[in-house]
């Protein structure tokens, strides 16, 4: 087949643009493959982060791609669209995570499908688009999120969605689209594992060596979102006895005034030096040392679809202490790789971790994290994903 793969790729950064490049790199092992890019993925304005492109000096995989399209100028839909039907794919895919991108993405499948409709074109028969979608409904929620959404699966002739929960979201609000759920493959770009005490030292953990490795180390990673409910973990931390560390690792988007009030409150002050808070972007290269130092990766979501840092905790053995939201009951919870809370307020994490602690259950986790990590590699995702295609 030709397939063309419409999203971010390099040099943005972020989950989704390293998540397309693997990707690519799978299906042009048996398919010709072209990346189209967006010139402009976010006005600045909309952005809350402080860049959208990769440092000089991090260890993403560059990308061939033709960065032709800007979410804000609809001038560039139509010359994407030409672009995209001159390289005459079989298949368009595109990835769907939140609702402003929905004018843009689905207007260049609308419009790439009449061009070639107009030529002729296509090797199987039929053009198809797919698009693999994150959310449908995007965490923070709009009155604009279902029209657009609906907008955009009616220029699809199938989605992929990474986790049941968003199938189901789906179905609910367009009945009757072709769809199929595809797991969330497990990101291997970060590097081995290193040392536990040196990833520990690294993160600035201070001690002799017998006092770093008896500490109870808990990671938050990745992007600080109202959502993720970062600030339930840290009311948690108080509840816990001083042998447990916090590591906080990721940029905020948006204001991180509210967790420094909690780090600054007098309640918090007993364990303020139990925080390790690095409340910026991680680059590739750095991330090893977080997952590597950590006894936990802690997910305390209000809400959740599906978590691509379940699958970097994964792929670094790191079991996990989530919320019972969304996909990640699935992927948690009944996959057993590790434990969901019984709620979402502090005790309820709080004791999770403690009871984590005290059943000993990590080897039962990592057994079960090693049998997923055999179902979860990208050529099974890209296996799936043709199979699904040839159904359309």
């Amino acid at each position: 087949m030709r397939i063309a793969i419409l999203s971010c790729f390099y040099p943005f950064r972020g989950g989704i643009s390293q998540f397309n490049t693997y990707l690519l790199k799978e299906l042009s092992k048996r398919h010709t493959v072209k990346a189209f890019n967006f010139k402009r993925q976010y006005p600045g304005i909309l952005f809350p982060g402080k860049t959208q492109k990769v440092a000089a000096d991090d260890t993403a995989l560059p990308v061939e791609s033709e960065a032709l399209l800007d979410s804000a100028n609809p001038l560039t839909y139509r010359r994407t669209a030409k672009a995209i039907a001159a390289f005459r794919p079989d298949v368009l895919i595109t990835r769907y995570w939140m609702s402003y991108f929905s004018p843009s993405l689905g207007g260049v499948c609308g419009k790439t499908a009449k061009f070639l409709r107009r030529q002729g074109y296509g090797e199987s028969g039929k053009f198809r688009t797919v698009a693999i979608a994150d959310n449908i409904i995007p965490h923070e929620k709009h009155f604009f999120d279902i029209p657009l959404a609906r907008y955009f699966v009616k220029r699809q002739s199938g989605i992929v969605t990474l986790s049941h929960a968003v199938e189901q979201q789906l179905k609910e609000i367009c009945p009757g689209v072709k769809s199929t759920t595809i797991p969330h493959p497990l990101y291997s770009n970060f590097g081995e594992r290193i040392d536990i005490l040196q990833a520990r030292r690294q993160l600035g953990m201070q001690g002799t060596d017998e006092e770093v490795l008896g500490r109870k180390v808990l990671l938050f990673f990745g992007l600080i979102r109202d959502y993720k409910g970062l600030d339930i973990l840290l009311e948690a931390l108080p509840l816990l006895d001083r042998s447990y560390t916090l590591v906080i690792a990721g940029e905020p988007y948006g204001s991180f005034e509210k967790y420094r009030q909690i780090i600054n409150s007098e309640r918090f002050a007993p364990v303020r030096n139990n925080l390790i808070l690095h409340d910026r972007y991680i680059p590739d290269g750095d991330v090893k040392v977080y997952f590597s130092a950590a006894d936990l990766s802690v997910l305390p979501y209000r809400s959740a679809t599906q978590s691509g840092i379940s699958s970097i905790s994964w792929n670094f053995d790191v079991p996990l202490i989530t919320t019972p939201v969304g996909g990640l009951v699935e992927s948690v919870g009944k996959a057993g790789t590790g434990m969901l809370t019984d709620g979402l307020t502090p005790q309820d994490v709080a004791r999770s971790i403690e009871k984590y602690f005290a059943e000993n259950r990590k080897e039962e986790y990592l057994r079960n994290i090693s049998r997923l990590k055999e179902e979860l590699g990208w050529e099974a995702f890209a296996t799936k994903l043709e199979n699904f295609i040839n159904t359309l």
